[in-house]
């Protein structure tokens, strides 16, 4: 990067979501390449009466997806060569994707046949449930929606969020529980100025730098759905975090951002914005 750079933070937790909808890990560093953090979303459910992509987006169906966590046993270290995760139940109990019942015993537990499956679907898809909530572009409406190609990213490869939009958020709604992992980032950022906004949106169209290796593009914001409004953990059931992004920042928090140049990221990282 050639332009002048300005302070805009550091990195204060990094996450990465072996498994599509399901709870994911927290790391102290990881490898960026052109697909984003190694091992994200490389894995998904897939529903074998539609073909379409099992999300937490329509929760009505998939909705359980939130009580399952996976994490790899060994860190990925290449794209190719990805190593197995460990899928842990609801009951606590695990079991590894690499085991031949797999399959039978994902789909006993969710109740609905389904197959564990890597990246490569030239079309993939899955099901949005949009719920009753002025702003949204539909309203309790199930849509089917697209994916880039051979991934199972709903749009970018790294979504960022900073503690400024979560800090506002918070202001603005005080009941609600607003944690960064309401919102499945990928990246969250401290900002360094301390201020309570939406300053992630300013970054649309920017790039920024990341630790000593990492460039990133900012490409756009990210709309929320549904998903943040779901209980998870110790987190409850609340429609009030988006009604709330809804009605002051247009139904975004957070954006995507590709990868221009990769490299290795890491917990306290700094952040500089161009120009």
């Amino acid at each position: 990067m050639n332009q002048v750079l300005t302070a805009a933070g550091k990195v204060v937790s990094i996450w990465r979501y072996p498994v599509k909808s399901m709870m994911g890990e927290e790391l102290n560093s990881s490898y960026v390449t052109e697909r984003g953090l190694i091992g994200d979303r490389t894995y998904a459910l897939i529903d074998q009466k539609t073909g379409k992509v099992a999300s937490a987006k329509n929760p009505r169906k998939w909705g359980k997806l939130f009580d399952f966590r996976s994490v790899f046993i060994d860190q990925p270290q290449v794209v190719k060569n990805i190593p197995p995760v460990r899928i842990t139940f609801p009951d606590r109990t695990y079991i590894f994707s690499d085991q031949d019942d797999i399959e039978y015993t994902l789909s006993k537990v969710l109740g609905q046949e389904v197959r564990l499956m890597q990246a490569n679907l030239e079309k993939p898809s899955y099901e949005e449930y949009w719920p009753d909530i002025d702003g949204l572009a539909h309203r309790e409406k199930v849509t089917d929606e697209t994916m880039p190609s051979q991934t199972f990213f709903d749009i970018g490869v790294v979504h960022l969020l900073t503690t400024s939009t979560i800090d506002r958020l918070r202001e603005l709604y005080p009941e609600g529980c607003f944690e960064a992992r309401r919102f499945r980032p990928n990246i969250v950022i401290e900002s360094a100025s301390g201020e309570k906004d939406f300053i992630e949106n300013l970054w649309i169209g920017k790039k920024i730098a990341i630790g000593e290796d990492i460039v990133l593009r900012v490409t756009g914001p990210c709309m929320r759905c549904v998903m943040t409004t779901l209980a998870q953990g110790d987190l409850p059931k609340d429609l009030g975090i988006l009604r709330t992004i809804a009605s002051y920042s247009q139904v975004n928090a957070g954006v995507y951002a590709s990868v221009h140049r990769g490299g290795t990221i890491r917990r306290a990282d700094l952040v500089r914005l161009e120009g």
